[in-house]
């Protein structure tokens, strides 16, 4: 390939890049959103829109197809089956939060994962946390009473609601991450007899 046409091909995968980034920040809060208002987000004309993805389907399908791979790219980075699970916990939810545009898109609206799932696709990114919850739990971290999913389920609930109020300004968004560790650590971790949670590090 030339140097010309590997230009050429690292503009176009910036553009896709582009479009795809300003489609989940735009319809995670907008579901209903017109192409021209992704367009005007990612900085191109409607015409260059239309040239990568024909119509709203398409984006939409490699959209969210993106964002699995964004959020399985970067959970894979935080190697959460590494180390003790309290740090593999706080490292999952950095990268989470990291991706949180893509989250915020996937689960915001029904119609996203209804229409477009990849409820396939994502059963590796579940089980290596719901294994991560266990391996806790086995470790006496992680109170062993509730059921790995609830926890699992519970976190996810817990980094979206702090994209929410970040995204609102109640919530600075670099303290999402500090403040998901915080609530979960209080709430699942398991306590010694006498209240005190189990010894952590410093965030």
């Amino acid at each position: 390939m030339s140097g010309t046409a590997r230009a050429q091909s690292g503009i176009r995968n910036r553009t896709r890049r582009a479009i795809l980034s300003a489609a989940c920040s735009i319809l995670a809060r907008n579901f209903s959103a017109t192409l021209a208002e992704i367009a005007d987000a990612a900085e191109v004309g409607r015409t260059t829109l239309h040239r990568y993805f024909p119509d709203r389907e398409a984006l939409i399908k490699a959209a969210v197809d993106d964002s699995v791979e964004a959020i399985e790219s970067s959970t894979a980075q935080a190697a959460i089956e590494q180390g003790p699970p309290l740090e593999a916990m706080r490292r999952l939810v950095a990268a989470m939060v990291e991706v949180g545009d893509r989250l915020m898109f996937l689960f915001g609206d029904p119609r996203v994962l209804e229409t477009y799932g990849r409820t396939k696709a994502d059963a590796p990114l579940e089980d290596s946390v719901t294994s991560l919850v266990r391996r806790g739990q086995d470790e006496g971290v992680f109170d062993p009473e509730l059921s790995p999913v609830w926890i699992r389920h519970v976190l996810w609930a817990m980094v979206y609601t702090g994209l929410e109020e970040a995204d609102s300004g109640r919530l600075p968004r670099h303290g999402i991450t500090a403040t998901v560790i915080r609530t979960f650590e209080n709430g699942v971790t398991r306590h010694r007899p006498d209240g005190t949670p189990p010894p952590t590090t410093s965030l």
